[in-house]
């Protein structure tokens, strides 16, 4: 599929979208749900000439007999409408402390009128196409991961919570997350999982975070209650003192050790000793890594090793991770909890 790219100015692409010649496409975009703030800092990201990532468009329909013809947007509805709600003066748009466009100097308006944004340009396309070249925009391992989708879609209270999570100091404090992990939501995927197992039960890689942040979007009441049980799971942990070069510190393997500790902690409110806990799971991880050179026959060790290294996301996986770490902290697993 061939495809041109070029610049726009932003006044090209606002008057379009006020004469209905550039038209969004709902049924496929995403749902308008950024929230307040995060509309006026993409908006001040235009203000001071930052760039923002391109848009697509695709062409719509021509009429034969005057020749006016429209196009659709195929990605980008959410800052387009965004850019369009600013500049129209609509009062959806809470501005806070940044001034309406009407309140602009001339210079200023001519600035933001002038700035130019990169549109890729599909052409001529059936819908049918438009839809999947879409769905590959927003899902291919080039462009958004699962995450940066739902960032794109959702901006309300659950995610919040999640990014406040992500950004405590256990996890810089144990290393956890690489800047890698960090640049592509690694952390806030890895956080709203954790909240999601919390509240109800482990689920199949990131099959809940689309529902979870839809259920959530305008308000998550739990968010205390949740913060402070992980405050005393995150304690717990440090107390253990479990060295930097631990299993425990890999991340599917760390998904597994804080649920099971919130469940023995907050859920079954059993008593237990760090150093005695410390000395299990360093024991039962030995167990583990000798296992998997053929060293020690262990089946319950083996099966933890195969179940951290494939498909680790699985539910079953999950699960399975956690009924052998809480039969080894806690004693005989309590399977509904899990």
């Amino acid at each position: 599929m061939k495809t041109s790219a070029t610049n726009r100015r932003l006044r090209v692409l606002l008057t379009a979208v006020r004469d209905g010649s550039l038209i969004p496409r709902p049924e496929f975009q995403r749902r308008l749900v950024w929230a307040n703030k995060h509309k006026v800092e993409f908006i001040r990201t235009v203000l001071m000439e930052y760039p923002f990532p391109e848009i697509y468009i695709a062409a719509g329909e021509v009429d034969p007999d005057t020749g006016a013809g429209s196009e659709m947007l195929v990605d980008g509805q959410q800052r387009m409408t965004t850019l369009y709600q600013y500049f129209s003066g609509t009062l959806d748009l809470k501005l806070r402390d940044l001034r309406a466009y009407s309140a602009l100097t001339p210079d200023e308006k001519l600035a933001f009128l002038e700035y130019e944004v990169v549109v890729r340009d599909l052409g001529k396309k059936s819908i049918e196409e438009i839809k999947e070249v879409f769905t590959r925009i927003n899902s291919t391992k080039y462009s958004l991961n699962a995450m940066e989708v739902h960032n794109a879609r959702f901006d309300g209270a659950f995610k919040e919570f999640g990014e406040q999570l992500s950004s405590h100091a256990f996890w810089e404090k144990h290393h956890v997350f690489t800047p890698a992990d960090v640049r592509r939501m690694g952390d806030l995927t890895f956080c709203l999982t954790l909240t999601i197992t919390l509240l109800a039960t482990y689920f199949n890689r990131d099959d809940e975070l689309g529902d979870y942040l839809a259920r959530f979007n305008d308000e998550f009441s739990d968010g205390p209650q949740v913060l402070a049980e992980l405050e005393q799971v995150f304690q717990f942990i440090d107390e253990c003192d479990l060295p930097a070069d631990s299993r425990a510190w890999r991340k599917a393997e760390l998904l597994t050790l804080l649920v099971v500790l919130h469940r023995a902690l907050a859920t079954e409110s059993i008593v237990l000793d760090a150093r005695d806990v410390q000395r299990r799971l360093m024991q039962f991880f030995s167990t583990v890594e000798a296992s998997s050179k053929n060293e020690v026959a262990d089946e319950r060790a083996l099966a933890y090793y195969r179940a951290a290294i494939q498909a680790t996301n699985d539910r079953s996986n999950r699960i399975r991770r956690a009924e052998i770490i809480h039969d080894i902290l806690c004693g005989a697993v309590n399977a509904s909890l899990f």
